[in-house]
């Protein structure tokens, strides 16, 4: 009797065939291959990554954007005539698309490091090309809508920049592991060549990134200006409804220094606040009045407004997703808000010693005071008796006219103009959005004592990169969160900064040398006495014809449980798969 044992005896490989399944759908040992992946994966490889860093800035965006979701989905109101969050379903998608790139970039990363052939299954190529186009789709829309917001990245980079450095520096290390395997592993000294050559500069360049990396909050804590004041931007509409007394009251209990409204005019000359050119988002028109719900605010008299209730939407609609969180007293008050007029607002700010800057948009030609509404203004202005020097006057129109009837009006500007200009026409304030002056432009106009808010501010890192760029006052909607930010977040000397990304380079070079010499120690001498590498290169060089054909062989056999013989299997193709281990009588 003749018995038979395999020369090898292959183990369960549950994590090999869980990377190679998911990604390939390769769940069989011999649906893997060692070979080299193909140039047709090579390409899905390569826009994988490259849809891989699309959706990291994209998603790093709308991460930063988040102090601008309010004016995002004012804009979608404007185009589609219905308030929505529109930042929800963004924000969604995004994570998602980013969770499951990243999820395949990692088996990819896996699959070389175990030299696994790159074999992207037609699903993820179907969900990496809808990923792409969706992300493509979306920064052209942004781009077309937004414009302005993509200065969000560079501005943000100053609070962030030296810790992504780091972070970017620990990732592009941790890679070493994989490259020093390529190099140790090929026998081709060309891809030995390009591939250090191409990590090293991806290295080298992240060693003196920090040269290029500027931040105003890297710099001498003896020098840091006082902590900018905080106007209510609106009231505090992140807790009140906008432009309405309560939300004014709500930013007074914040301990801000100033209230911003927007203004516009009524028939019969009364100056009021509201932001938009219709009453249709932030009051009940479409029920007290559904004919004129189209209308422009400034088409209704007073007595008209004071009809209209400006608080219920906010209890609707919850815009700032706030609304949980208020008290059952502050949710009566707010059900019960009306229209406020500019003559309540300035009343109010008269009894809290508090400055107001309010825009005044001018009413339609055809309008009963569209020669006037200066004049109106001012008249709200005296009538309610409020100091002139706690009011910033933005309009340019009739600028002259109005230092004469009202000399005590502090002058600000709404337009971006030189330190010089400004002082000629004898205007004091500039109210700018934060992405409109750079830090060296804030500076300077704290030299020449003219006075810049910028708007609007609801995030800690920007009120602390502002902060530290000298910022005098910002206008936020989030009074009640900035007021929780007695210090910048984080601020450093130039030389805890330099010595911080010093320590990191060595560090990072110290690994990166000892993990190849490591990889280059490991797998010295293993191409020479690897069985498993010499029945693979033996396997190799066998014809295409006589693999497929044992690959179809064992696969029925698998089907029958093992009916198969070896012999039927192996026999044909040339594989000395069996062994004599004893012949007994």
């Amino acid at each position: 009797m003749v018995k038979h044992q395999p020369l090898q005896v292959y183990e369960r490989q549950l994590c090999l065939s869980c990377i190679t399944g998911i990604y390939g759908c390769r769940w069989k040992r011999y649906q893997r291959s060692h070979d080299d992946t193909t140039k047709w994966e090579l390409l899905w490889f390569f826009i994988l990554l490259f849809t891989f860093c699309l959706l990291l800035v994209w998603f790093y965006f709308w991460w930063e954007a988040h102090n601008d979701y309010n004016e995002f989905n004012w804009f979608l109101y404007n185009r589609s005539g219905e308030w929505s969050d529109g930042t929800a379903p963004i924000l969604a998608t995004t994570a998602a698309g980013f969770t499951y790139i990243a999820f395949l970039m990692v088996l990819a990363l896996c699959h070389i490091a175990l030299g696994q052939q790159l074999n992207l299954h037609w699903l993820h190529k179907i969900g990496v090309t809808t990923a792409l186009l969706t992300t493509l789709v979306g920064v052209i829309s942004v781009n077309q809508t937004w414009g302005q917001e993509w200065d969000i990245i560079p501005i943000s980079l100053q609070a962030t920049g030296p810790f992504l450095h780091i972070g970017a520096l620990a990732v592009v290390t941790a890679l070493s592991w994989i490259m020093s395997g390529q190099v140790a592993q090929t026998e081709k000294t060309l891809f030995q060549a390009m591939v250090v050559l191409l990590y090293l500069s991806v290295l080298l360049g992240l060693y003196v990134v920090p040269l290029y990396i500027t931040s105003p909050c890297i710099m001498d804590p003896d020098t840091l200006k006082p902590r900018p004041d905080v106007i209510g931007h609106q009231g505090a509409p992140m807790l009140a409804p906008e432009n309405t007394l309560w939300s004014f009251q709500r930013a007074l209990q914040m301990n801000v220094t100033g209230l911003e409204a927007d203004v516009a005019i009524s028939t019969d000359g009364v100056p009021f606040l509201m932001h938009d050119l219709t009453l249709r988002r932030t009051t009940d028109v479409e029920k007290v009045f559904p004919d004129r719900q189209m209308d422009e605010a400034s088409n209704f008299n007073w007595t008209d407004l004071q009809q209209l209730n400006a608080g219920q939407w906010f209890l609707k609609d919850d815009p700032f997703w706030t609304v949980h969180t208020l008290a059952l007293h502050e949710i009566e008050l707010i059900a019960n808000q009306s229209v406020c007029s500019l003559e309540q607002l300035l009343k109010l700010a008269s009894y809290h010693n508090t400055t107001v800057v309010f825009r005044l948009r001018r009413p339609p030609p055809k309008h009963p005071c569209y020669h006037s509404w200066i004049n109106n203004t001012l008249q709200a202005v005296q009538k309610s008796g409020v100091p002139q020097s706690l009011v910033m006057w933005t309009p340019d129109e009739h600028r002259a006219q109005v230092r004469q009837l009202a000399p005590g009006l502090i002058q600000t500007s709404v337009e971006k103009q030189s330190s010089q200009s400004l002082q000629q026409d004898g205007i004091s304030r500039l109210l700018l959005r934060y992405n409109q002056a750079s830090t060296w432009e804030i500076r300077d106009f704290s030299k020449t004592h003219i006075n810049l808010t910028l708007y609007t501010v609801n995030e800690p890192w920007l009120y602390s990169v502002l902060w530290c760029s000298g910022v005098s006052s910002v206008s936020s909607e989030a009074p009640h969160i900035l007021r929780k930010v007695p210090y910048p977040i984080w601020l450093m000397s130039p030389s805890e900064y330099c010595l911080m990304w010093v320590s990191a380079d060595l560090i990072s070079f110290a690994v990166v040398m000892g993990i190849f010499i490591f990889q280059k120690y490991r797998t010295s001498g293993m191409h020479s006495y690897n069985p498993e590498q010499i029945m693979l290169s033996a396997a190799v060089r066998r014809s295409s014809r006589d693999i497929n054909v044992m690959k179809e062989k064992l696969i029925f056999s698998e089907v029958r449980n093992g009916v198969g013989s070896a012999d039927e299997l192996y026999g044909d193709n040339g594989y000395d798969y069996y062994s004599n281990q004893g012949i007994s009588q």
